[in-house]
């Protein structure tokens, strides 16, 4: 009875190694994937005039791109809401 047991305990150690290495597998082909993916979409978005920073006489301009400044919010403009954190100090 003990050589079954035995036997049956070493088929079982086999099986749990083997299928200890499909989650591996399929962590690294999804992985894969995914960079993939990632790869493909900045690639293709493509934009007319890349983007550059101009340094002006105080501050610092982004000039070109893909983002339309009109369609930003003007930089410190308040927002609504009326919610006051305790740590603010205008």
């Amino acid at each position: 009875m003990a050589r079954g047991n035995d036997a049956n305990g070493a088929r079982r150690a086999r099986a749990t190694r083997s299928a200890g290495l499909l989650p591996l597998v399929i962590g690294l082909a999804s992985a894969a994937a995914l960079t993939g993916a990632a790869y493909i979409t900045v690639d293709s978005a493509s934009c007319g005039s890349p983007a550059q920073y101009v340094r002006h006489d105080s501050h610092v301009e982004l000039v070109g791109g893909c983002v339309d400044g009109a369609h930003l919010p003007a930089a410190g403009t308040p927002k609504t809401g009326g919610v006051v954190h305790g740590n603010y100090n205008p």
